[in-house]
């Protein structure tokens, strides 16, 4: 599944561009290198993003091409 997607299906940020943005200005890397918003993400990835001063790592758990709003948060955990 492409990064961009995975982080809006699992709800890490709200909207696939804003996500695509974020890939863009390298503000996300998938174990320790930058992605690029069109990444293959795959079970067992860790996946880092930079919100301004605060950094947020998890490790993908699911990867579902449609998720409910609840089972959002089983699709990663975090480090």
């Amino acid at each position: 599944m492409r990064l961009d997607k995975y982080l809006k299906l699992s709800r890490l940020i709200k909207r696939r561009t804003v996500a695509n943005e974020a890939c863009d200005a390298g503000r996300v890397l998938i174990n320790d290198k930058v992605a690029k918003a069109s990444a293959d993400v795959k079970v067992g990835d860790k996946i880092e993003i930079q919100f301004g001063t605060r950094n947020v790592a998890v490790r993908v758990t699911n990867v579902q091409e449609t998720v409910k709003k609840e089972e959002a948060k089983e699709m990663y955990e975090y480090i």
